[in-house]
């Protein structure tokens, strides 16, 4: 089992992984595969923090924001959406 995010930010029990990561401090989420989340993680201080989502839109919904390293496109855009 899995525990992961709902767009209402409380964990759920999933027995599928998540699709997205997050960082639950800085709100930011993104790829798995993300450069810059598996050098965190490699340093060790990120995973204590790292949350996971099932989908994109649960990570917007819970008022979490596009990484703008790994989801550049959809950064850009909830930049531009922003006041």
């Amino acid at each position: 089992m899995y525990t992961l995010l709902g767009g209402d930010g409380r964990p759920y029990r999933s027995a599928v992984p998540g699709r997205y990561g997050g960082h639950r401090r800085s709100r930011i989420y993104g790829r798995l595969d993300c450069r810059c989340a598996l050098r965190a993680l490699g340093r060790g201080g990120y995973r204590r923090h790292r949350v996971f989502f099932a989908t994109e839109r649960d990570a917007l919904v819970a008022g979490y924001r596009p990484c703008a390293v790994c989801l550049p496109e959809r950064y850009a855009a909830w930049k531009a959406r922003r006041p």
